[in-house]
């Protein structure tokens, strides 16, 4: 669904993810979901998210992660509410937080039931996040936005968008001497020969 273009007000957006996230955080179901997604955090599988905070450890990290997260979805769902546009609502979001909100939609059914109790959706759109392409970085509309609701970001997991490509590029070449390639989409390991 897309109504407009133009993205709203960061006073308003600030004031209205803080009360969405009030909304959701006062649910009762939410902490289960967070505790959930933080406790079961060996799934979190990923190649170019966590891997690209230094020293990363996601049962370390899951816990900020987390509340960057449902602070981010928040933003997003202002956004969507005050502009009515899907597309627009999907701001861009450095790489270890977006990973984190992976997990965190990945309880589809609590958050479903979350979002029909509290009357807030959760807006979040892979498929928009490539339509847009464009990286989040330091100063850019989510990060003010961000700012302005909650306070500062935290910069071990808000790393800005060069540096994010040249870590990508750095676990590139390890990752290419195991066989992982194309940022962790291609795998040329032949289990039959290791056998």
């Amino acid at each position: 669904m897309t109504a407009t273009t133009a993205l709203p007000d960061l006073a308003d957006v600030a004031e209205r993810a803080r009360a969405v996230h009030a909304a959701w955080q006062a649910d009762a179901e939410m902490q289960t979901v967070v505790d959930g997604c933080a406790k079961y955090s060996s799934d979190w599988d990923d190649f170019y998210g966590g891997p690209l905070v230094s020293s990363y450890s996601v049962a370390r990290d899951a816990e900020h992660l987390l509340v960057d997260a449902l602070r981010v979805m928040a933003l997003k769902t202002a956004v969507y509410e005050l502009s009515g546009d899907e597309l627009l609502a999907e701001l861009p979001v450095p790489v270890p937080v977006d990973v984190t909100c992976h997990a965190l939609c990945a309880q589809f059914t609590a958050l479903s039931r979350i979002q029909q109790r509290t009357g807030h959706l959760f807006v979040h759109s892979t498929v928009n996040e490539h339509a847009i392409a464009t990286p989040w970085d330091t100063g850019d509309y989510t990060h003010q936005a961000y700012k302005a609701a909650f306070g500062p970001v935290n910069e071990r997991y808000w790393i800005p968008a060069a540096e994010v490509e040249r870590r990508r590029r750095f676990l590139d070449a390890r990752y290419a001497t195991i066989g992982i390639t194309d940022r962790g989409m291609t795998s040329a390991i032949d289990y039959a020969a290791s056998a």
